[in-house]
């Protein structure tokens, strides 16, 4: 079995890692996007976070880790397996994508099958995507279509598939190799930056794990479980609280004078700062949804809603700190 780099070893990064907890209590939210240098654990924070959740039950045999919940039989037979991290490569085709005719089955018994794709294993897991702003129109175009229904339906070679398509999208990428198409970016319900730690001890301390992990991982991923336990056991907990929680008119009024302050379109942007900081005071277990939640992932939800400004050049995340001094003080 294949041993994945412990998400409480990760050194830093408190934006990102914090972003996809968040995520990870509700999934709603709608995925995350890290931007940054390369080499600076995004990929690692992913897997890792993957490895941390509880196992998920899913119906026996079946390709879309349908939740049995879902399905009107009380004597349907299940399995538990891991929350899935699916990667999506750049290079895929649109078939690897969502799914096509199994050729193997059509030649060898004559008979027309579905074969699915990265969208059906992705379903109630992760789709990874690094280098997101190369990724080919044509792919987004689905990603889009997907996204907005929750569903991925196939009419093609005489086939007629509909399946349940539900995951949190984690896209990565450098900035300066171009920008993501905006219609994907608004999908996205947080954002964050990553950076190269400029901190010496941070770096060393940094190699130091990643050569600990190499040399030995299990070793090194049973040093770190009962703080991985105790990271679940908070995501565990948040889940169970997040319905309970309510978000003051006060907080909403806040949140939508955030938006209008910061002249972000449509109404995405508050009804997502409202779910995020609702995630956010149940994994600090809160009782209830203060401001100072809102405060906190106010950046994440808004930085990459902003409208350009051709005389600010400053960066996005501090263009939402100065308004949120200036609107909540």
């Amino acid at each position: 079995m294949r041993v994945t780099f412990p998400f409480s070893a990760i050194v830093g990064q408190e934006a990102m890692k914090r972003a996809l907890l968040i995520s990870a209590v509700d999934p709603t939210i709608g995925g995350v996007l890290v931007f940054g240098d390369r080499g600076t654990g995004k990929s690692t924070a992913v897997r890792a976070l993957a490895q941390l959740l509880p196992k998920m039950k899913v119906v026996a045999g079946s390709p879309y880790n349908i939740d049995p919940a879902k399905v009107d039989d009380p004597d349907v037979k299940t399995r538990q397996m891991p929350v899935p991290v699916v990667d999506l490569p750049l290079g895929a085709t649109e078939d690897r994508v969502v799914g096509a005719l199994d050729i193997e089955k059509a030649l060898t018994q004559g008979e027309r099958a579905f074969q699915p794709g990265l969208l059906a294993q992705a379903n109630r897991g992760f789709l990874y995507i690094d280098e997101i702003n190369l990724l080919e129109d044509h792919l987004v175009d689905l990603l889009l279509d997907v996204a907005a229904s929750g569903e991925n339906v196939v009419e093609r070679e005489g086939l007629s598939v509909r399946h349940p398509a539900r995951f949190v999208l984690i896209g990565s990428g450098n900035p300066e190799e171009g920008e993501l198409r905006p219609q994907l970016l608004d999908r996205f319900g947080l954002s964050v930056d990553v950076s190269t730690p400029e901190d010496v001890k941070q770096r060393i301390e940094v190699v130091r794990r990643r050569d600990a992990f190499d040399r030995d991982p299990a070793a090194f991923a049973a040093k770190w479980k009962r703080k991985d336990g105790a990271i679940r056991r908070e995501i565990v907990g948040a889940r169970e609280r997040l319905e309970s929680l309510e978000v003051s008119d006060d907080v909403l009024e806040t949140a939508a004078g955030l938006c209008m302050a910061l002249g972000t379109d449509g109404l995405r942007g508050e009804l997502t700062l409202m779910r995020a900081a609702r995630a956010f005071a149940a994994l600090e277990g809160d009782d209830e949804v203060t401001v100072d939640a809102l405060r906190f992932v106010a950046p994440m939800v808004l930085s990459h809603r902003l409208r350009r400004n051709p005389l600010d050049d400053s960066r996005a995340s501090t263009r939402v700190e100065r308004v949120v001094e200036e609107v909540m003080g």
